[in-house]
Parts: C-alpha cells; structure tokens; sequence
C-alpha cells in the first residue's frame, strides 16, 4: 500500500470518527425534546435488548415532549421500564396506547454537569483521532515502499489531516456547548 492510499484511509477513519463523536453528542440531554435522545435506551423485549426506534416510532409533540407509539401494544410496559432505568432522569406517562415523555427544563448545575459530560466525549473523540494518526505513520514506517523522506512528508499530511478533524471536532463542541447553554 502506497503513500495516497494510507492517506485516504486515515481520512475516511478520522471521519468515521468525527461521526460517531457526533451522534454521541446527541445523546446528551437538551432542554428540547429529541428522539436521539433515547438511542441509547434498550428495553427487553421477547428476552432480548432492543432500542426504543426499533420497537415504535419516536416523534416530537409539543417541542418539549417526545412521543413513543409502538408497533406492538404489548412493548408498551417494555419501553416506559427501559425509560425509567436508563440513567436520563426521564419520566414516562404510558396513557396505554403510546408512552409520552416530558422532558423538564434544564437547571443550571445540570447544564454545567452536561458541559462537563460533553468536554469528556470530546477528549474521547480527540484520543481516537490521534490513534488513527499513529496507527498512519507506523504503517508508513513498515511500508517498504515508502522511503523515509516520503514518510517524512505523509506525516506531515497526516498532522494536516488530524489538525483539521480538531478544528471541526471544535466546531462540534461548540454548537453543542451552545445549545446545552441555551435557557
């Protein structure tokens, strides 16, 4: 595997990466009602753990209130004991034919909590970049083909690469941080 090679899938693995730094943010809890916000919840359902999209459709009402009405009625106890054990401070109401959930405004120490969460994600995000930029350049020094002036300079690519997936992990963290902000 040449030089353009290595580079082009270092790229497409620190994009992978920035995607899925991306939905992990989504999961971090607003003020306003998002259906990723139950992605990570899985209820048991005929003996085995399924998440919450799979067993009914998730739809915002209300912008403060998200709407679970499942396939099948019988998920209906399911799904709110899933709600309620996952670790998002969530109430349930299941009124018998769908499962609302409100979601309560944000206090302030909460929203700092999230901030706090979402630096953690990132720093997460950052190290599983920076092992892609190594896992490059040792393939770059085990490639026989490559000569050291040119691994030299495909590290150099490679530091561009990474320093640009930084910028726009900032970005990301940014918005996010605003939004967690927002009153």
């Amino acid at each position: 595997m040449g030089v353009p090679e290595i580079l082009r899938e270092t790229e497409n693995r620190m994009k992978k990466s920035l995607e899925a730094a991306n939905s992990d943010f989504a999961t971090l809890r607003t003020g306003r009602a998002n259906p990723t916000l139950l992605d990570s919840v899985k209820a048991e359902y005929y003996g085995s753990p399924t998440p919450l999209n799979q067993l009914g459709q998730i739809t915002v009402s209300e912008g403060r209130t998200l709407v679970i009405a499942p396939y099948d009625r019988t998920a209906l106890a399911a799904i709110e004991k899933a709600i309620l054990k996952s670790n998002l401070g969530l109430q349930p109401i299941n009124d018998g034919v769908n499962v609302r959930v409100n979601i309560p405004p944000l206090t302030e120490e909460r929203r700092k909590d999230l901030v706090k969460q979402l630096a953690q994600k990132v720093e997460g995000a950052r190290v599983s970049l920076r092992n892609i930029r190594r896992d490059a350049i040792e393939q770059f020094k085990k490639d026989e083909e490559v000569t050291d002036d040119d691994a030299k300079r495909a590290e150099k690519d490679v530091q561009k690469l990474l320093d640009r997936h930084f910028a726009e992990l900032d970005v990301q963290q940014k918005a996010k941080e605003a939004e967690l902000l927002e009153v």
